[in-house]
């Protein structure tokens, strides 16, 4: 079957560079110039999220024109004020937040506490909620994700415009309507990402999502640094959402996230740390003076439903100083009881292992 086959890799094992390039890359900004294209697409997904929470405050009335980003395609849409209600969080929800689906069995994160704090019920001044599809391929991740927020405005980006061209056709909608929320948008990633952070770190957007759903793994080793993970634009990719979701066929790919992550998340709290006050006297460090925090070892084992599982402990940093976060990582194998893009159904129909990391940031 197309697309179906497993991957196959000369590395058998985590890269053996992955500590050294992550720590690299954790300590330097990527300054690559922002092509000209990609901030003309930005402009036109700003533009979506700006008339989607317009249109939300006055309520729909008359047909609304749909534009697909980069794409020469429109789809009308007749909507009623009903349709706009905000979600409803009980109280497991707001313990759990957007996990709380995925401990049911769900591999879909479920509406609840970061709907709410990351701007679904924002004030005027308050930050927009966006969430994002990475990569999103022909579209139809985008659609599962805009049907579980149809509060917030869901982008889906790509490169590919000949994929994008596939979005929101009817063998995706299954009949139903195209949710009024799902946009896509033809864009480089990398450049999509430093102009989104850039909007959050301003306070104009929040992400409470973010989906990073089967990337291209890179396999041969001579091609690792091309791997989000271990390119220089990772420490951006963490910084944007509240959740970050990546899944992938390939276990290795997915243990290399997980541990990544922990190591950005350690390089930024020693740099803080060491900005703030020091090189701390009673903190263990390295050679070059970042405090060493401590983890647990990477365990995998088997969780109650069969399914194996990455346990990372969750990191904190020093307490007492302005940059206390926590950052929760949590990598498995998982069986979609849906699946959600063209290529996970076919990787689960050729009865492949699929992985997924979790990845949760808490102020």
């Amino acid at each position: 079957m197309p697309g179906a086959n497993s991957v196959t890799s000369n590395q058998e094992t985590l890269h053996k560079d992955l500590e050294e390039v992550v720590r690299k890359y954790a300590r330097t900004t990527f300054l690559r110039p922002i092509a000209d294209h990609t901030r003309e697409a930005f402009a036109e997904a700003e533009e979506f999220v700006r008339k989607f929470y317009e249109a939300r405050n006055i309520g729909w009335g008359k047909p609304q024109p749909l534009w697909l980003g980069h794409i020469h395609t429109r789809v009308w849409m007749q909507h009623s004020p009903s349709e706009v209600v905000p979600p409803r969080c009980s109280e497991d929800d707001i313990e759990s937040g957007v996990t709380r689906g995925m401990d049911n069995g769900d591999p879909a994160p479920a509406q609840g506490r970061d709907d709410v704090e990351c701007g679904v019920t924002a004030t005027r001044n308050a930050p927009r909620a966006v969430i994002l599809d990475s990569g999103c391929g022909t579209g139809e991740s985008t659609i599962h994700i805009a049907r579980r927020y149809p509060n917030i405005p869901v982008i889906g980006i790509d490169k590919s415009g000949m994929r994008l061209t596939k979005a929101g056709n009817p063998a995706q909608t299954a009949g139903e309507d195209l949710p009024r929320n799902a946009f896509w948008i033809r864009a480089e990633l990398l450049d999509f990402w430093r102009l989104a952070l850039e909007r959050v770190q301003a306070g104009e957007w929040t992400i409470p999502y973010h989906a990073v759903y089967y990337p291209n793994p890179w396999p041969k080793q001579s091609e690792a640094t091309r791997r989000f993970h271990m390119h220089p634009i990772f420490p951006t990719l963490l910084a944007l959402g509240c959740v970050t979701e990546l899944r992938t066929n390939w276990e290795i790919y997915a243990r290399e996230f997980a541990k990544a992550a922990r190591i950005v998340f350690e390089e930024r709290a020693g740099i803080a740390t060491k900005e703030l006050y020091g090189t701390p006297s009673n903190c263990r460090t390295r050679n070059n003076g970042f405090p060493t925090l401590r983890f647990e070892e990477d365990k995998v084992e088997d969780d109650e439903r069969g399914n194996r599982l990455l346990r990372l402990r969750s990191a904190q940093t020093p307490a007492g100083t302005t940059t206390d976060a926590e950052m929760t990582i949590k990598c498995e194998s998982f069986d979609p009881i849906t699946p959600e893009t063209a290529f996970e159904r076919k990787y689960k129909e050729a009865g492949q292992e699929l992985w997924r990391v979790l990845i949760t940031a808490s102020p």
